[in-house]
């Protein structure tokens, strides 16, 4: 099954995290096939980024987004 998640990049104690789409098999920061976007929470207020076409494309296909992941689109617009 093909998910969209976030992947935790960033320094100790800073995380940074990448919107990413990838299958559900595969370790957190593995590999995955594509990005589409950023969420870094330590920015007031965190920022958002979100290609909402890829976005929407990905789930039209059927990738299932992480309870995290529908709560920064419904954030971005979606």
């Amino acid at each position: 099954m093909v998910k969209i998640r976030l992947a935790r990049l960033g320094a100790h104690k800073r995380p940074f995290y990448r919107v990413v789409v990838a299958d559900s098999r595969e370790r957190r920061n593995g590999p995955f096939i594509e990005i589409l976007g950023t969420y870094d929470p330590l920015k007031d207020p965190s920022a958002v980024t979100l290609d909402q076409e890829k976005a929407k494309q990905w789930l039209q296909q059927g990738a299932q987004p992480t309870n995290i992941v529908k709560k920064l689109m419904r954030r971005a617009g979606m």
